[in-house]
């Protein structure tokens, strides 16, 4: 949704300043995960786009739900996405703090699908491949879906890198029907 990324900007690059000053990424990571959660739940959801409950009031129950360790900071934070009436808006507004992020400390997530659990041997190796081929640290993310039939798919942001069987096949299916 262009709209929500594009309001979300300024909020994510407010909170990746804040971060940066003291050092607290994981802190407010950890904070935007937990609001995107909430906000995300369908109850929660609904009630954000009620007339009848007022954007202040989702907001305090939000904010008293993450309780003291969200900090005066991430409290506060809470109520003006409320009051602003941006709160829908969190979810892109952890993607845009995650990218500046990243981008700060030199590193890319890489999110690996493979059809089968990858061993610590294997995820060194393919960390090593990828930070010499990215020139980043990179933060694997590892899953397993056995629809893959064998192989993995790797994704770094753009970069897709399908080597997975069903991939083969769909690939072969293509050139077959040209």
């Amino acid at each position: 949704m262009a709209d929500s990324s594009t309001a979300a900007r300024p909020y994510a690059k407010a909170v990746f300043e804040l971060a940066r000053e003291d050092g607290s990424f994981d802190q407010w990571a950890s904070l935007l995960k937990a609001v995107a959660s909430a906000v995300g739940d369908r109850d929660v959801a609904a009630l954000i786009g009620d007339p009848r409950v007022g954007s202040a009031r989702i907001g305090q129950i939000i904010v008293d739900a993450l309780g003291e360790g969200a900090g005066q900071a991430g409290r506060n934070f809470v109520r003006l996405l409320a009051e602003n009436g941006r709160l829908a808006a969190v979810p892109d507004i952890l993607e845009g703090f995650e990218a500046l992020r990243a981008e700060a400390e030199h590193t890319v997530d890489v999110n690996i699908t493979s059809a089968a659990p990858l061993s610590e041997e294997h995820k060194a190796k393919l960390a090593q491949s990828l930070r010499a081929r990215l020139g980043r640290d990179v933060r694997l993310h590892c899953e397993v879906d056995e629809s893959l039939i064998g192989g993995a798919v790797i994704r770094a942001g753009d970069l897709v890198i399908d080597s997975s069987l069903r991939g083969r096949l769909q690939q072969l299916a293509t050139n077959l029907n040209n």
